[in-house]
């Protein structure tokens, strides 16, 4: 947590399917300043393959944008940055590689987000940048390769859902020969349709009272309508209609002309208008206003309730405990035994206060199978945890995670961790081998004092020191720890118990 009369500079960047963008602030008495934007157009979406892989070329443009962007951040020494992929990264294969130089570019690592968490940060964005109404709100946001729809009350989504339809990947299906003709536009809305139905209903019944989108192809076609003087109290369905007739009559893309439009969005407006005009219609939209917050400036918010005492992570771990009817007794328990733990071998294992708050979720979670069932339910509880939708965990915190809840009890296949990013492998295996720990000196599940614990550690070997009486008076914690041994050694861990005076 700062210090809320400190000052910190925070950044965002939003690697799109269509663009590129950086927003620079500093945090400063509780107040969030934008001190620089930066964005480019890379069509990142634009350069995947059948095959779902990124061409070379598409890569060398993306990366050549995240050296400026990481000269930038290098320049205003930002505190705390956060970088997340959106659609075209999500479907990408083989990104492995790229993902590192993209990383080393901007000199902060990428996180691919979930298409419900996308949708989660674009309405934090979007809800701190507009007056609060007493009410559910909708807003839509339409991006390259993906389109999030959202209604909440207040700072807090009620519904969320991600639609795997942008402008990019329509554009490309859709109007693949830059054509506009009546039949490549019905092509176009139909495919839509056929996203928004299994939706539709959803979010009908809120019954919104203020309606706001966000994202370039939304702004595009108000700043259009405008202009043309058809949007006097923002975007409607008839203004969508005639924007439509007149892009058929252009019959290519190459010669659109419409006022305020600019070279390089004219290539994905049709595709982006055919979305609004679908979206509006099925969500019986009268009338949306263009909404200045979006995925950035929600990622700066987050960023800020992670400084604070916001972070919605622990609002997700709470829900969840909640859900799944995790004993909250035992989890205390638990996780007061693996901070204790923690702290005795932080430095030796390299492990730092964000590991230590990773570990401590995992503790609270780590019954969560128990809800399915009795038997395996550690394995219950890691394919929860690997495949919820999980608001404001990165995928890689959610995998790591899933991990630790998986590597609780019983054996310890250290196959597991290979498949986690090769930053998170060792400190994944170590935070679970301290869970294991405290989950066992928790067996009885009552609140009974605990020894003096003393805990060494060097490689994948530790140390247990404890109180010869004590062990003497609990020959059942001292048979898990003898059998704790014959785990860990299957895994090539090494667990020595001491007694001592």
């Amino acid at each position: 947590m700062v210090d809320p009369g400190g000052s910190e500079v925070l950044a965002a960047v939003d690697l799109g399917s269509n663009s590129f963008h950086m927003l620079v602030a500093r945090f400063d008495h509780g107040q969030i300043t934008i001190i620089d934007r930066l964005r480019e157009m890379v069509r990142l979406g634009g350069g995947l393959d059948a095959r779902q892989r990124l061409s070379v070329s598409s890569q060398k443009v993306a990366l050549a944008c995240l050296r400026r962007f990481g000269e930038r951040l290098r320049a205003v020494k930002a505190d705390k940055v956060r970088v997340v992929a959106t659609s075209a990264l999500r479907r990408a294969q083989s990104k492995g590689r790229f993902l590192q130089q993209a990383a080393r570019a901007l000199g902060h690592p990428v996180e691919i987000i979930s298409g419900i968490e996308e949708a989660r940060l674009i309405y934090l964005g979007v809800s701190h940048n507009l007056p609060r109404v007493d009410g559910p709100q909708f807003v839509v946001d339409i991006g390259g390769g993906s389109t999030e729809l959202i209604v909440g009350r207040g700072p807090e989504p009620v519904a969320m859902e991600s639609l795997a339809i942008g402008c990019v990947s329509l554009g490309q299906s859709a109007f693949p020969d830059g054509r506009l003709s009546a039949k490549a536009f019905a092509r176009a809305r139909l495919q839509v349709r056929l996203e928004l139905e299994p939706v539709r209903h959803t979010f009908r019944r809120f019954d919104p009272v203020r309606f706001a989108g966000t994202s370039g192809s939304i702004r595009a076609a108000y700043s259009v309508l405008a202009a043309l003087g058809r949007a006097p109290q923002g975007i409607t369905v008839d203004g969508l209609e005639y924007l439509v007739d007149e892009m058929t009559g252009f019959g290519q893309v190459a010669k659109i002309r419409l006022p305020e439009l600019s070279a390089e969005r004219a290539e994905v407006f049709p595709a982006g208008v055919a979305i609004l005009v679908e979206v509006m219609r099925a969500m019986a939209l009268p009338c949306l206003r263009v909404a200045d917050g979006a995925l950035r400036e929600g990622i700066l918010y987050d960023l800020v309730g992670r400084l604070t005492d916001e972070d919605s992570r622990v609002r997700t771990v709470r829900a969840m405990a909640g859900r799944y009817h995790a004993d909250p007794l035992q989890a205390a328990r638990v996780a007061a035994t693996a901070s204790l733990l923690f702290w005795q071998v932080c430095d030796d294992w390299d492990l730092d206060a964000g590991h230590e708050q990773l570990l401590g979720w995992a503790a609270q979670l780590h019954e969560l199978g128990l809800d399915i069932a009795h038997a395996h339910y550690h394995q219950h509880g890691a394919y929860v945890l690997e495949n919820a939708d999980m608001p404001g965990f990165p995928r890689e915190e959610q995998r790591v995670l899933a991990r630790l809840v998986l590597g609780h009890r019983r054996g310890l296949e250290r196959e597991s961790f290979e498949d986690l990013p090769p930053a998170w492998q060792r400190p994944a295996l170590r935070l679970t081998l301290l869970l294991r720990l405290a989950v066992l000196f928790h067996r009885s599940r009552i609140d009974t004092a605990l020894p003096e614990l003393r805990l060494r550690v060097h490689g994948r070997s530790m140390d247990l020191q404890l109180p010869s009486g004590w062990l003497a008076s609990n020959p059942l914690t001292l048979a898990d720890l003898d059998r704790e041994r014959g785990f860990l050694a299957a895994a090539g861990c090494k667990l020595t118990i001491r007694r001592r005076g």
